[in-house]
């Protein structure tokens, strides 16, 4: 009697995905299973079908071989009978519903080597240090193998057993109905092995919590939440498994003077009302030291100017970036008696032709009078 075709058999088309193709069958598979039809004999044959479609079609060389020639593909010794495999009292549905249940097939434990940890190191620094760069030491509370056990968390003089649940498999294998599910063993959580005897030092654990201390070197033009990466200085890992990495992430302070904006710097500089309105010199701070702008005569407050070269370089950056220096017009306190008279007096002379020499207030209540319509 000749063979159905696989992909009929499984009810998809020709191009099918391995998702459509392993979809399809876990559908049939259920339907059909016999502990599910024990007064259908039809349905023993039909999951046969099914299983034998599916084991064929989910390999890929098996699906390109057949493809292209068929059944014929697996005769006579070809690559192997799709049917031969296990019969369907003894089918394992792990291969199936492994993704869903965390189970494999074939047994076996899960490997109870466990790479450590990574571990974070918040750092602050100063706005210099973070522009010029600077090293330090820091030190990190860890997790290190135990020196008295040697990270096998069993007394000195014993050693771990072999788990009486699982037989040293890391799971257990639980038939519910015509399903076969493998689960992490609890009683050794899924490391195949008992300790009788835990070490006294770090409770069975392997590992005991200590502190060490480390050198780092902070490149010129970091800035805020970069990571300096340290590589196998986080926590010792599990059963010989590799030490994760430590990350230190860098803070600035906030700075008296300077504002940091990627790589320029921005800063306030007070100026007097006659300097604004007069021009003249002024001396300003950089992180190189002094420098000196001129200021323009009638400058408002709030006046940009620009420092080239006089910011920062960043770590991934081939030159410097800028000082903005934004200058405030400072209104004088304490006045004298003839300091305040001179006021009084420049008032009164400005008043004459207050839009000649306030043209920004003049331009103001030009706009609030077509506001209100006037």
């Amino acid at each position: 009697m000749a063979k159905k075709d696989y992909y009929e058999v499984l009810g998809i088309n020709r191009d099918a995905s391995d998702e459509e193709i392993k979809k399809a069958y876990r559908k049939l598979a259920m339907k059909h299973h016999p502990d599910r039809n024990p007064d259908n004999p039809k349905a023993e044959e039909h999951f046969k079908e099914a299983k034998e479609a599916y084991e064929t079609l989910s390999d890929g060389q098996k699906r390109a071989a057949y493809d292209q020639y068929g059944h014929a593909a697996f005769e006579a010794g070809g690559m192997g009978g799709g049917a031969g495999g296990a019969g369907a009292q003894g089918f394992d549905f792990s291969d199936i519903f492994g993704d869903i249940f965390g189970g494999g097939r074939g047994g076996g434990g899960r490997s109870n080597v466990h790479r450590g940890a990574d571990l974070r190191y918040n750092m602050e620094i100063t706005l210099e240090q973070a522009a010029r760069g600077t090293e330090t030491q820091i030190r990190v509370p860890t997790m290190a193998e135990c020196e008295t056990c040697h990270g096998s968390g069993a007394k000195p003089g014993t050693s771990p057993t072999t788990c009486t649940t699982c037989g040293g498999h890391g799971q257990v294998r639980m038939q519910q109905g015509f399903f076969s599910i493998q689960q992490t063993c609890q009683r050794c959580h899924g490391s195949g092995k008992m300790i009788t005897s835990p070490c006294k030092d770090c409770g069975g654990n392997g590992r005991i919590k200590q502190h060490k201390t480390l050198s780092v070197k902070i490149p010129a033009g970091v800035d805020n939440d970069d990571r300096i990466r340290l590589s196998g200085e986080g926590e010792h890992g599990v059963n010989g498994g590799p030490p994760g990495d430590l990350y230190v992430v860098i803070h600035t302070k906030p700075h008296a003077v300077f504002q940091r904006d990627h790589n320029d710097l921005h800063c306030e500089m007070p100026i007097s009302f006659s300097t604004a309105a007069l021009g003249g010199e002024i001396e300003i701070p950089t992180l190189d030291g002094a420098a000196r702008i001129k200021i323009p005569a009638e400058t408002q407050s709030g006046k940009q100017f620009r420092l080239r070269g006089k910011g920062i370089k960043g770590v991934r950056s081939a030159s410097y970036g800028d000082l903005h220096c934004h200058v405030i017009v400072e209104t004088p306190v304490n006045l004298t008696e003839r300091q305040k008279e001179l006021l009084r007096e420049f008032e009164a002379i400005n008043a004459t032709d207050s839009g000649h020499h306030n043209p920004r207030a003049k331009s103001w209540m030009d706009k609030v009078k077509d506001f209100f319509g006037q």
